[in-house]
């Protein structure tokens, strides 16, 4: 068992369920148990690999709709560089790669990444040593008063979530608690609760589940906030819906599902996105909003196959082959290429992003 499982079992029976979005917040991020604080979950010795790690064109083409961004914003001699989640600082190290080969962008650029792991963001300042990254702990400390470039791959994902279940008579929230045998179990929370949720869903069938994700909500409210003030764009990559409907939580050890509640910190868990519900927040925050388009449109339209081309050119068959793998599996529609999706947040009256189409922007 580990130290957290043994910490929070004491604390749960002691004082009893906690909601499921304080759980995940302790199972991912506790400073002392917590999953991203104990362990390099990326990659073939983790948990999971995320695209930049599968292929440099992910990395590479983002940091071109960027470039484009900046161009269109007429070179500004500073922009703010931010990334959500830098992992082990892959996407950042091919972005900026791509970004070198427009002229004036790399000296505009000042690199902040937002990471609360201290052995990730140790990774991370090594890598990334040469670009003088400055780090924080969420985006608030972010400087403002220039213009914002902005990704995160895979990060809204992994914010905690709330769970409410409709039971006779209304909805309960599912917390987490104890069973008889003392195991982590979800429960019922003490009392309904009213659930504000769209139209077609105030009265579904006992049984139905959905995800409220305030603490996603609230960084796109101030992603958006700051994209409409100081321009610029923000590019959100992540796997999700339309919509909140349907238990979406997972957990994932050794690259295999595990169970969610299973040995909290040792496990990454992970729900649906609902893109539905984050592009209001955004347009009510003043940005304009595009998507969510699927990963594998976006970098179709950014031109994967050729940059494929040029990375294989002169290549042996074997490391052809390998190339070719990893950006299928990006723009599969059957692998990655729907499955994620990409929302993107500009400044209303501004061009629309790269990869995206101007019919494609969410009017509500």
């Amino acid at each position: 068992m580990s130290e957290l499982a043994e910490r929070l079992r004491a604390s749960l029976a002691r004082e009893g369920p906690i909601p499921l979005d304080r759980f995940m917040a302790l199972a991912l991020l506790d400073r002392r148990g917590g999953y991203y604080a104990t362990r390099s979950p990326i990659g073939a010795a983790g948990d999971f690999t995320t695209a930049p790690e599968i292929s440099q064109c992910f990395g590479e083409l983002v940091g071109v709709a960027l470039a484009r961004t900046w161009l269109d914003l007429g070179r500004p001699a500073r922009v703010i560089l931010v990334e959500l989640g830098p992992g082990r600082g892959t996407l950042m190290l091919d972005l900026l790669r791509a970004a070198r080969s427009v002229p004036g962008l790399a000296s505009a650029l000042e690199l902040h990444l937002v990471e609360p792991s201290s052995s990730l963001r140790a990774v991370q300042a090594e890598r990334l040593a040469s670009y003088a990254p400055r780090f924080h702990e969420t985006l608030a400390t972010v400087p403002t008063g220039a213009p914002l470039l902005l990704v995160a791959n895979e990060v809204l994902d992994a914010l905690p979530i709330r769970q409410l279940i409709r039971v006779e008579g209304g909805w309960r929230e599912r917390v987490v608690g104890l069973d008889g045998s003392g195991r982590f179990a979800f429960v019922l929370g003490p009392v309904p609760i009213r659930a504000d949720l769209p139209e077609p869903e105030r009265d579904p069938p006992a049984g139905t589940v959905v995800e409220l994700g305030p603490a996603r909500e609230a960084l796109v409210a101030e992603i958006a906030r700051r994209v409409s003030a100081d321009g610029g764009l923000a590019l959100l990559v992540d796997f999700g819906r339309l919509g909140n409907v349907g238990d979406s939580l997972r957990a994932v050890r050794a690259h295999a599902p595990t169970d969610p509640l299973d040995e909290p910190g040792t496990v990454d868990l992970a729900a649906d996105v609902d893109f539905a519900a984050l592009r209001k927040v955004a347009r009510a925050a003043g940005a304009s909003v595009y998507g969510p388009l699927g990963q594998g449109t976006f970098l179709g339209r950014l031109g994967i196959g050729l940059r494929l081309e040029r990375l294989a050119a002169g290549r042996s068959a074997a490391e052809r082959a390998k190339l070719e793998a990893g950006v299928r599996r990006l723009v599969d529609p059957e692998a990655m290429g729907e499955r994620f999706k990409v929302l993107a947040f500009t400044t209303p009256g501004a061009p629309p992003p790269a990869g995206f189409l101007a019919e494609e922007a969410w009017r509500g």
